[in-house]
Order: structure tokens, then C-alpha cells, then sequence
């Protein structure tokens, strides 16, 4: 691969550029098909309660930041958006979390011209469904933890609360699509956590457009094979060649 000059959103924008490879459209269709299944259904059952989540997280909001409830209704709206889309992201990636490695993995071998070492048949990716379980439960312990701290932090700091909250999910979204290739070559999740932390900047902005996108109706369903092909690329110019830590 050529030396690295994408940015974390331009990795998006390329990501959206591979899906229409022809060899790996296939690949790309089936995490797009539970995607659109998975946000169709749960946004149909949040949309009746989406007013009544934000009058109660206003309540929330001290009585003596009154004043500012112009400027933080906008930013409430913000951050329940990004724990809404958060979590219908992390069930579709939950069920689709073999057929994203199996898109990393086809993606990576075309790009590079070699094979992934173990690579999979779309049965063998279904297969493998209990350990991909695995990966992810490990990914939502790490995300507990984060969600303990920023809740923490936004009680001490509750103007920012939206800002903290939109950050966090930001840089799991991060962890979450730049995995898939380092699960594929077997990379612990603490040395894929690692390789990413090296290229924070990155990283995070890559994760924070990749969380934008699914708060936009219609993009949301097309960004979690997008944000694949986009993680894979990272993992090919930027994380792929260094020493993994003994």
C-alpha cells in the first residue's frame, strides 16, 4: 500500500467508494440488509418515544442552568441521537459482526493481492458466530467502562454532558469498524485497542463521522458496510505493519 494520507473522515468517504467494487458487493449486501432490518424496526418503535426521552433528560438539567436551556435542548437532542443510534448500532453489529469480518476479509485481499491467512467461506463466517459474540462482548465491556466514566464526568460537568457523551461513542465507533481486519489476523482486542490508540487523532475523527452518519436518516443504513471498508483501509496503510507489543 502506498504511504498513509487519508484522514479519519476521508476513510469514510473511500469506504463508501469500495462497497461498489464488483467483487465485494455480495459481501457488502448482507450487513446492509440486517442494518436497514435492525434500524428500520427499532427507529419505528423509538419515534413515539423520542419527545418524551428528551423532556426527561431536560429535567435533568439543574435548576440553576435554567437559563441555558435554549443552548443545551440542541445539544440534549445531540446526545440522545447519539446514544439512540449507539445502541441500535451495537445490535446490528452484534448479529452482522461475521459477515463484517467476512467484508473486511475479501476487501483486504483484493486491495492487497494476498490472502488472509484462515479465510472464511460465507458458511464458515456464519460458523464462526459464537466467537465473533465473543469479540463484540468484549468490546461492550470495554464500553461499560468508558460509560461509567463519562457518566461520572457529565454529573460533574453537565453543560458538556452531550459533548462528553457524543465523544465516547465517537471513539468506540472507531474501536468497533477498525477491528474487523485485526480480528481477522487474530490481533488481540488489547493490541488492536493499542493500534488504534496510536493513531488517535485518526482514529476519533474517523469513529466521530461514522457516528454523525448514523443520526442521518437513509445513510445510516448504507454506513456500517461503509464504515468497514473504511476501518479495513486503515488497517492496511496505518495499522497493519507495526510490532505487536510482547
Amino acid at each position: 500500500m502506498s504511504s498513509p494520507r487519508l484522514s479519519g473522515p476521508q476513510y469514510l468517504m473511500r469506504g463508501f467508494q469500495l462497497l461498489r467494487l464488483p467483487g465485494i458487493r455480495l459481501f457488502a449486501m448482507l450487513p446492509l440488509a440486517i442494518n436497514t432490518l435492525i434500524f428500520g424496526l427499532l427507529t419505528y418503535l423509538s419515534i413515539s418515544r423520542f419527545s418524551q426521552w428528551i423532556d426527561q433528560l431536560m429535567n435533568w438539567l439543574p435548576n440553576w442552568l435554567g437559563f441555558l436551556e435554549w443552548l443545551l435542548w440542541p445539544l440534549a437532542v445531540i446526545l440522545l441521537l447519539a446514544i439512540v443510534m449507539y445502541f441500535f448500532s451495537t445490535i446490528a453489529n452484534l448479529i452482522a459482526a461475521p459477515f463484517n469480518g467476512l467484508l473486511a476479509e475479501k476487501l483486504e485481499e483484493q486491495l492487497s493481492g494476498k490472502e488472509v491467512a484462515g479465510r472464511e467461506t460465507l458458511l464458515q463466517a456464519v460458523a464462526s458466530f459464537p466467537r465473533s459474540i465473543g469479540r463484540e462482548g468484549r468490546k461492550l465491556l470495554y464500553y461499560a467502562g468508558f460509560a461509567i466514566l463519562t457518566l461520572i464526568a457529565s454529573f460533574i460537568l453537565s453543560p458538556l454532558a452531550p459533548l462528553l457523551w457524543f465523544a465516547m461513542n465517537s471513539w468506540m465507533m472507531a474501536i468497533e469498524y477498525c477491528d474487523y481486519p485485526m480480528d481477522n489476523h487474530r490481533l488481540s482486542f488489547s493490541e488492536a485497542r493499542r493500534r488504534i490508540a496510536r493513531q488517535r487523532g485518526t482514529s476519533f475523527s474517523f469513529g466521530a463521522v461514522v457516528m454523525l452518519g448514523t443520526m442521518v436518516p437513509i445513510l445510516n443504513l448504507f454506513i456500517m458496510p461503509a464504515a468497514v471498508c473504511g476501518g479495513t483501509l486503515m488497517w492496511l496503510e496505518r495499522l497493519k505493519d507495526e510490532e505487536p507489543r510482547s
